[in-house]
């Protein structure tokens, strides 16, 4: 209930009152609060020129500005009440999401909403989860061990561990008890055979994680350098005239849009890319429609239809035998008899909207560049703020293309092509082989034989592409998973190639080591071996140590450098760092799968799309261009879309739910069982980072992070 503030009315108000009005769920207050009266300049000015001022006006201005005291005070604890309030709404919200996901019984080794098996290797997800679980029941009956051999007196923090070690080694049959005897056993066995093997590896992790991280501080300091000298690709003058658009460089140009049941974001993409301002003699538009849905091959066929009909030279081309994924989509598109008509080729992923000024900013660093191959945009997002899981990935993707993309496009004209939201040479794509179907990263795979055969590419950190990032974690770790085998796919494949090529020393170190080894191999390896395997490890081993500027103070300074890129997400700079650890299991997963060609390695998931790209950008295109409106429709058009409004009926009746990750799961218990042996052990920096990595892998396995479903 409000409080009553009858009493306050009996004064006389002076001056202009100013409200303050406070909300949170389960109370409100309002007050007014008076600006300085004329009692109060009296007092200040009494005051300051040693005056003297009437007894009752000064003991009145003194009870006012006590009573305006008070209430802000009053206030102020009224809304630290609200917030604690507010935290126990979310911590009961959490423990109701919670209990929903242990009663759906839902697991990452179901099949997804659609039907569709994980991209993981059921065989390989189980032998990963049975060791992660063996490893987190053997931690348990140790740190049981541990504890009880505490309360006995064995003391086993860092200055005791030698005596301890030297009076079982001195005593080994000196029996006080059962478990005196075994205890010491115990220190003797972890002592001898378990602490070098265990150091060994972990010297070897901090080793490949220190040159990791130079690797990454010598990025930033590139990128540092192109910012300080304003190093940017610029084309040649008078290739194009961006104001007036008259003459320039206006070569022929073909546009392809790979799709797959993606009706979420065909309509925005194919808008956006109709709109490019290139003249339509010169420009060609292929929706590549690699979808199994029959209604939406409909949909994205009408919609072709209806910009052919205002104008657009746009075709739609759908595949009768569907091979090869996107590789396979691209690789047919380009046998087209019309494409040996058109110098370059631009592609555009479903979700992403070129600006209309696309073209007219890259297409003209071709000019007399007959070296250039490629010219990559960066992408923006539109949806990076619309949970903590797409705000962790802008962090990750900003410091991809502000650094890594530009320096190594700067410094040594080869970078991995996207995917998506560049423009490709036709005849640069000829010569390496044009685009290949044995991995699940085709982008990279061309990339990486075009620099094999001499081409250069540039990357324009100026201009964006917008797109959409995924919004649940299940979409993100498929995506993930993907991204991290198929180069490990890749290196096994191109490695002999790399060797053979003609290209220089140097450049074979950079694409073998620095390119797929350490930034693809070794990331992912040390990342999740030395922070969930091994940390945890080292607490019931005590006599290896891993350091507290390894756990710490080098993790911080990464990841520092991490968000540099993204300066509005520092504040969830610690998340960020714990995030990305959690992410190693699934990475490194990833990685074996790839490197060991086991199955999951050749699977490809389409990434979910929300469509949330599409609402600001169409209005726009709306109101720019009113003409813009549906024409004449397919036949049987009214009967299709009344089927897809039932068809999405009846998914709505679907209940849809939230999984549980069994592997992160096991791995947050691992760690938290972890952590109280390290607060045993009086390990501070080790105990903190331990609860709070088991935390966050608590959170990610129960799906509590990302798009919720009620």
């Amino acid at each position: 209930m409000a409080p009553s503030f009858d009493w306050w009315a009996k004064e006389v108000h002076r001056g202009t009152p100013v409200v303050v009005k406070m909300e949170n769920p389960n109370n409100w207050a309002m007050v007014e609060l008076e600006d300085p009266s004329e009692d109060d300049f009296l007092l200040q000015s009494a005051s300051g020129d040693g005056g003297a001022m009437p007894a009752h006006r000064r003991d009145r201005a003194r009870n006012r500005n006590a009573k305006q005291l008070t209430w802000v005070l009053l206030l102020k604890a009224h809304r630290a009440a609200g917030c604690l309030t507010s935290i126990a709404t979310v911590l009961l919200r959490v423990a109701a999401a919670i209990r929903r996901r242990v009663a759906a019984g839902k697991t990452d080794n179901d099949a997804d909403t659609n039907g569709h098996k994980t991209a993981e290797n059921l065989t390989v997800k189980t032998r990963m989860y049975s060791c992660i679980k063996a490893f987190l029941w053997l931690s348990v009956v140790l740190l049981g061990f541990e504890i009880t051999a505490h309360y006995k007196g064995w003391h086993f923090g860092a200055p005791n561990l030698q005596l301890q070690y030297l009076y079982a080694l001195a005593n080994p049959l000196a029996v006080k008890g059962v478990f005196d005897s075994i205890y010491s056993r115990w220190v003797l066995i972890r002592a001898e055979y378990l602490a070098p093997p265990l150091q060994f590896l972990t010297n070897a992790c901090i080793l490949l994680f220190l040159v990791q991280s130079l690797d990454r501080l010598v990025l930033c300091l590139g990128c540092l350098w192109i910012r300080l000298k304003k190093i940017k690709p610029v084309p040649k003058q008078g290739a194009i005239d961006l104001e007036s658009g008259d003459g320039g460089f206006f070569p022929m140009v073909l546009v392809q849009i790979p799709m797959c049941n993606e009706k979420e974001v065909y309509q925005q993409s194919i808008a956006a890319v109709c709109n490019l301002d290139w003249p339509k003699s010169k420009l060609l538009i292929q929706v590549l429609d690699d979808s199994d849905d029959p209604t939406t091959q409909l949909l994205i066929n009408e919609e072709v239809h209806k910009w052919q009909q205002e104008g657009a030279n746009i075709v739609y081309r759908h595949r009768v035998i569907r091979e090869g994924y996107k590789a396979g989509n691209l690789k047919s598109a380009m046998n087209c008899s019309y494409v040996k008509d058109y110098e370059f080729v631009a592609i555009f992923d479903a979700d992403f909207q070129p600006n209309p000024d696309f073209l007219k900013r890259t297409v003209p660093h071709f000019k007399d560049n007959e070296e250039l191959g490629l010219v990559q945009a960066r992408w923006s997002f539109v949806n990076k703020d619309e949970n903590l899981l797409t705000r962790l990935q802008n962090i990750n993707l900003a410091f991809h293309f502000e650094v890594e993309q530009q320096v190594n496009g700067v410094f040594l004209n080869f970078f991995g092509f996207n995917g998506t939201a560049g423009v490709w040479r036709i005849k640069a794509l000829e010569d390496s082989g044009g685009w290949l179907e044995r991995t699940t990263v085709e982008d990279m795979d061309i990339a990486v034989r075009a620099h094999l055969h001499g081409w250069k590419f540039i990357f324009l950190n100026d201009v964006e592409c917008q797109c959409e990032l995924p919004e649940s974690y299940e979409a993100y770790r498929k995506q993930q998973h993907r991204w991290h085998s198929g180069p490990m796919q890749l290196f096994r494949l191109c490695l002999p190639d790399v060797i053979k090529s003609k290209i220089s020393i140097w450049k074979k170190f950079n694409m073998i080591f620095l390119f797929f080894l350490l930034r693809k191999l070794i990331l992912p390896f040390y990342s999740f071996t030395l922070f969930c395997i091994i940390l945890p490890m080292t607490m019931f081993i005590p006599e290896a140590e891993l350091p507290a500027w390894v756990v710490c103070y080098v993790p911080a300074t990464m990841s520092f450098l991490n968000i540099l890129p993204a300066p509005k997400s520092f504040p969830f700079i610690v998340p960020y760092l714990l995030f990305e650890n959690t992410m190693s299991v699934t990475k490194f997963n990833a990685m074996i799968s790839g490197l060991f060609q086991l199955g999951s390695a050749y699977e490809w998931v389409v990434t979910k799309k929300s469509g949330r790209s599409s609402e600001g950008d169409l209005l726009s295109l709306v109101e720019k261009d009113p003409k813009h409106q549906r024409a004449e429709s397919l036949p049987d058009l009214d009967e299709l879309r009344v089927e897809i409004k039932k068809q999405e009926q009846k998914a709505s009746r679907k209940k849809k739910h939230n999984r549980i990750y069994t592997k992160e799961l096991a791995l947050a218990f691992l760690l938290l069982t972890a952590s109280a042996r390290s607060l045993l052990s009086a390990q501070g920096i080790h105990f903190y980072f331990l609860l709070f990595q088991g935390i966050s892998f608590l959170l990610v396995g129960l799906d509590l992070i990302g798009e919720q479903i009620e």
